[in-house]
């Protein structure tokens, strides 16, 4: 078992400088099957990065084992106007469903785990930690489908997820699973 983790949560303008700290930790766990990523893979990762950390709501979390990240987490307020529910294709969602203000819905983009430290409730305590005093309405995520993300889908759901539909997010990307948490109903409102 790992040593005590800890966690430290980081908004807005201080989450863009913590970048160096957790990408040892993204290359790690994103080397794996299925992601299988390479150099050029995360290079588009820092570039995407220092955009979403310039968004409102922009929240970091690092889950520590002494000095060393073990995981992360982050994510910000989907803003009006956003494309996030375009990339639905195999449902239909209500006008009203994919409206955004920028205040909300909270999307998660990250929320990985390093191997020896999975299985130890390090995701569920970066997910709660993520989550805690959020405003708005719901938080939304997408997740790669079974088999390759089992355990994943396995821990949203008992987080309180529900499926909305099938995201295709970009050009050449695999299908994901769309997912949506009622923040009220999950007790996570501020």
């Amino acid at each position: 078992m790992p040593a005590e983790v800890t966690y430290e949560r980081h908004d807005e303008a201080e989450a863009a400088g913590r970048l160096d700290e957790f990408l040892p930790a993204y290359e790690e766990v994103y080397a794996e099957p299925p992601y299988c990523e390479g150099p050029s893979d995360v290079a588009a990762f820092i570039d995407h990065y220092r955009l979403h950390a310039e968004r409102p709501g922009m929240r970091l979390v690092l889950a520590r084992d002494g000095d060393e990240v073990v995981g992360f987490a982050y994510g910000y307020y989907l803003p009006q106007g956003t494309g996030w529910w375009d990339s639905i294709t195999d449902q239909t969602l209500s006008a009203d469903f994919t409206r955004e203000d920028g205040a909300r819905t909270w999307v998660i983009l990250e929320l990985a785990v390093r191997k020896p430290w999975r299985r130890h409730g390090v995701a569920a305590a970066l997910h709660a930690a993520l989550l805690a005093g959020l405003t708005g309405e719901r938080v939304t995520l997408t997740v790669r489908p079974e088999p390759e993300a089992a355990p994943a889908q396995a821990a949203y759901e008992a987080w309180g997820y529900r499926h909305v539909g099938t995201a295709h997010p970009w050009d050449g990307a695999p299908l994901y699973r769309a997912l949506v948490l009622d923040l009220a109903a999950a007790g996570n409102a501020a």
